[in-house]
């Protein structure tokens, strides 16, 4: 889905002030009440390294817990099946669909179909898919990607919805009061369940112990799908699992909280074996994970249960929104996880950030997401593929820095331009100076005051 590199990508947003404004506003509401739930639990801190830990333990453990997990799916009546990559994932889909003449499937909850383009996949082959999560119908009904793993409409406003939905489905123009457009796609998608000849699922948590899964929503479309359609299938990343069932009651009261902050999801269902009639697939996915786990340095990322905290505090993410980092999973988790898929495609995303360490703070789950952002710039630059006027900058930086008298004087002419030829710096042609505002020179320097006052 790559079109262009992160800062060119944001300039679609950048450009946009007021919109920018708007959009760092949203996110940052979500971030508020996300402290408002995390604040609100007195072992919050004991909560994420619990969490942490069971996810260390799946990643040290996770070829035996793989197997525990597809033995007990099967004892259960599940089919399991193994995908080393999207493309077999999405033949494997398409394979069960094919052979029960599937025409038309519901989908819900599942960025990892969209990691694998499922959907465009099975529409080349004959087969509607219809996402059935509210914001991921919008933007399937505008042909866009997500923006958000959690989110994925949160880029759009009411207007633009409702323009959407006028132009689908005939309602009212202008009417985008959110309780009139949220009818609407309830009436359109109640059609869809009933006419579905299958039902595909993401899944939040599969537990090795038991071989069931847990899938997390707040409109209750996944069990709609499931419980309606013939064929269930169910599509899981290698790195889903958790060894106990016990160990469930401690994501779960992380996941809502880190993303939207609820105090949990509307929905948790649990799904362990096939209803009368019925049946029910699962596919495990590779795609990158077991090279991903056999690199220490950014091994961790693979803890990530996917509760877009990272994404709701970067400051970056925020301005920039998550369409400028062209790759499925956006913000601070996906700039540390797609290098390992694509080092060349996904070099800039380690460089969108500030490295100022908020989404490691905020990650339930521990990842320390931006020492492993400044690693992976470390590899980056070692395989030749930083930016040539990147590269130069950081030249003259180093060279700056290292000598004082070259430092002092450059500091002393640029405060001088400034003050005498603002323009000469701050102007449109100077990519530091978009959407920011250079401050009035001071009278003296940091050094100077420092003489003075120590």
């Amino acid at each position: 889905m790559s079109e262009g590199k992160h800062a060119s990508l944001a300039e679609k947003l950048t450009n946009d002030t007021d919109r920018t404004d708007w959009h760092n506003k949203s996110i940052w509401g979500v971030r508020k009440k996300r402290d408002v739930a995390a604040f609100g639990i007195p072992d919050w801190e004991l909560l994420r390294q619990t969490a942490s830990n069971i996810k260390d333990y799946v990643l040290d453990n996770l070829h035996d817990l793989l197997l525990e997990f597809e033995k007990n799916a099967t004892e259960n009546g599940i089919t399991v099946h193994w995908a080393a990559d999207a493309e077999e994932h999405n033949a494997i889909v398409h394979g069960i669909l094919a052979k029960h003449n599937v025409k038309k499937m519901v989908k819900s909850k599942s960025m990892l179909t969209e990691e694998c383009g499922l959907n465009p996949h099975l529409e080349k082959n004959g087969i509607e898919v219809i996402d059935t999560d509210l914001g991921e119908r919008i933007i399937q009904l505008r042909d866009e990607h997500p923006s958000h793993i959690v989110m994925p409409a949160i880029h759009l406003k009411r207007e633009e919805i409702s323009d959407t939905f006028h132009e689908s489905w005939g309602t009212e123009k202008g009417n985008f009061d959110p309780q009139y457009l949220a009818e609407a796609a309830r009436q359109s998608l109640r059609q869809d369940f009933l006419t579905a000849d299958a039902a595909l699922t993401g899944v939040n948590f599969a537990i090795a112990e038991t071989g069931e899964y847990v899938v997390c929503t707040n409109e209750g479309n996944a069990d709609m799908g499931a419980h309606l359609a013939p064929v269930q299938i169910s599509c899981m990343g290698l790195e889903k699992l958790i060894p106990k069932r016990e160990h469930l009651s401690v994501m779960l009261r992380l996941l809502a909280r880190s993303s939207t902050g609820q105090p949990i999801t509307a929905y948790s269902s649990h799904f362990k074996k096939p209803r009368k009639g019925q049946e029910m697939h699962l596919v495990l996915v590779d795609n990158g994970r077991s090279r991903h786990i056999q690199l220490p340095k950014f091994k961790a990322g693979l803890k990530c249960i996917r509760c877009a905290a990272c994404m709701n505090t970067c400051p970056v993410y925020r301005r920039s929104g998550g369409h400028s980092y062209h790759v499925t999973v956006p913000g601070p988790i996906g700039s540390i996880l797609a290098p390992n898929t694509n080092l060349k495609e996904y070099s800039d995303l380690p460089f969108a950030s500030t490295l100022c360490g908020a989404c490691s703070n905020v990650c339930p789950v521990k990842i320390n997401i931006h020492e492993q952002l400044y690693e992976w710039r470390q590899v980056i630059g070692k395989a030749g593929y930083v930016e040539t006027s990147k590269k130069i900058g950081l030249k003259v930086m180093n060279f700056v820095l290292s000598n004082p008298k070259v430092y002092d004087i450059g500091g002393k002419l640029g405060k001088k331009a400034m003050t005498l030829m603002p323009y000469a710096i701050n102007n449109p042609l100077n990519p530091w100076y978009k959407s920011r505002e250079m401050p009035d020179m001071d009278t003296e320097s940091f050094k100077d005051w420092y003489k003075k006052n120590r």
